[in-house]
């Protein structure tokens, strides 16, 4: 019987904890340091439940992060984190909640790795364990939905020349995960199929990109 790896896809889900913390850090409530404890917490916490599950490659549940996309706006310089389009979600009662995305409006400037952090941090839970770990980056073809023309083209005159510097740091992120010791890095997440979706495609028009386009324009970043 073949062997059968098994490992988290996604972000595991953030606990309350973890979120009202982000909260008051961000606020200014509570110290750096302090709220550096929590997370750490917390990463220790989903790292002990995939061991208990017998999950053959870890991850730190991606709890470092606002949302899974959140190192490129974190770490890199030229975005404008509330400024794009919202994107719309429901919970289980059927309320809609908005959520801001970000969009480039300068040249793009990484100031801090997107994954070092997180990735030594899970390196060290797993010494001895002999057990995977791994790092989540965000692919250029999610990242295209950071481009609005409307806003963005005095930094980048197009999408393509925007995703060109995307790529760049992601490959630079990637050797430098390698240095630390990642054998596996995941790219999330490509949405090839939500550019059948007629309101995607419609929201893309909006922006000033061509959604037949993007297709292929992604598959060729991705694979960069």
């Amino acid at each position: 019987m073949d062997e059968i790896r098994s490992d988290v896809v996604g972000s595991l889900l953030r606990p309350d904890t973890l979120k009202a913390a982000r909260d008051r850090h961000e606020a200014g409530e509570i110290a750096h340091a302090e709220f550096k404890e929590i997370e750490d917490r917390a990463v220790d916490e989903a790292v002990a439940l995939q061991d208990r599950a017998g999950v053959d490659v870890m991850t730190d549940g991606e709890l470092r992060r606002y949302a899974f996309f959140g190192p490129l706006i974190d770490c890199v310089e030229g975005f404008d984190r509330y400024g794009g389009k919202s994107i719309t979600f429901r919970n289980e009662e059927g309320e809609t909640h908005r959520f801001p995305k970000a969009v480039v409006v300068r040249p793009l400037k990484c100031v801090r790795h997107l994954c070092a952090e997180g990735f030594t941090y899970l390196r060290a839970r797993l010494g001895g364990t002999g057990r995977l770990g791994k790092a989540t980056l965000i692919n250029p073809q999610m990242a295209a939905s950071n481009y609005d023309a409307r806003f963005s083209k005095e930094a980048y005159p197009t999408v393509d020349a925007y995703l060109a510097d995307v790529v760049d740091i992601l490959r630079d992120e990637v050797a430098e995960l390698i240095r630390l010791g990642c054998r596996y890095i995941q790219l999330d997440a490509p949405m090839y199929a939500s550019l059948l979706d007629p309101d995607m495609r419609e929201w893309h028009r909006r922006c000033g990109n061509d959604p037949d386009r993007l297709l292929g324009v992604g598959i060729e970043m991705d694979n960069a």
